[in-house]
């Protein structure tokens, strides 16, 4: 009987593994394994920037400052776009913080923090360009190249949007600037946060449409549905980086804002 016991329980683990279903740490787990595992795409700038082998960015300084806070180790688990869900539901990672898009769609299956940054999509064009896009109209016409990273908002966006352009797919979020700044894709659209820091440090890329953006969105950061207690702990976190002027100082070091 014993073992009949333990097969039940072995196919039973096993289903769950293979159907991609796993347990979500909870605190308790999380403090005493000493790690807090934050999964990112490090394709995002300003957010997340994988270079080198050495993340840097926003969302990493702020990933540090929860570690620190919880007396814990930050470990920092890559990710995608398009694996982002399927990786926080097996349990790769205890947080998301990737600059990831307050929408219903992902709210549906895991929840989120409060919001930090509001934003829009605009587009992201050749300052040599730039007096040519001024209306969505004047992106989605045949003779125009829109680049998009594939698994994110950006690409629900175009999708949704897009019906004339020819939309080229890049893997890598990182390539599409450089892509629009050398003239193989005319625009990306992408969130106004990004396309302001591009931008500003590059005098080959402008964002035309900032005082005009398609949309009105939130960024926060992405735990599993049954995270009640890491939800309340990440809101609480930020909120005393905000009343300590924490939060202000990480933002104007990478957003450029108060």
């Amino acid at each position: 009987m014993k073992r009949f016991y333990v097969l039940i329980g072995f196919a039973m683990t096993l289903t769950m593994l293979l159907s991609g279903i796993a347990q979500a740490r909870s605190m308790d787990e999380i403090l005493e394994s000493k790690t807090l595992k934050v999964g990112t795409t490090g394709d995002y700038k300003p957010f997340s920037f994988n270079n080198n082998g050495k993340y840097e960015g926003f969302d990493i300084a702020v990933a540090q400052s929860f570690a620190n806070k919880l007396g814990v180790k930050l470990e920092l688990i890559p990710t995608t776009w398009k694996t982002l869900m399927r990786d926080l539901k097996v349990g790769k990672y205890d947080i998301g913080m990737s600059g990831i898009t307050r929408t219903i769609a992902r709210q549906k299956e895991a929840c989120f923090s409060q919001g930090y940054v509001t934003f829009g999509k605009t587009p992201l064009v050749a300052s040599s360009k730039a007096a040519n896009f001024k209306t969505m109209a004047d992106i989605d016409k045949k003779s125009i190249k829109v680049g998009v990273n594939p698994g994110g908002t950006n690409e629900k966006f175009v999708r949704a949007n897009i019906k004339n352009a020819d939309v080229i797919l890049f893997e890598s979020n990182l390539e599409i600037p450089v892509a629009v700044a050398s003239g193989k894709v005319d625009v990306m659209i992408t969130d106004s946060v990004e396309a302001i820091y591009y931008a500003a440090s590059n005098p080959k890329l402008a964002a035309p449409m900032l005082d005009n953006l398609f949309t009105r969105s939130q960024l926060g950061y992405l735990m599993p549905a049954d995270a009640t207690r890491l939800q309340d702990t990440v809101n609480f976190m930020m909120d005393q980086m905000i009343l300590k002027g924490e939060m202000k100082k990480i933002k104007s070091q990478y957003l450029h804002m108060d």
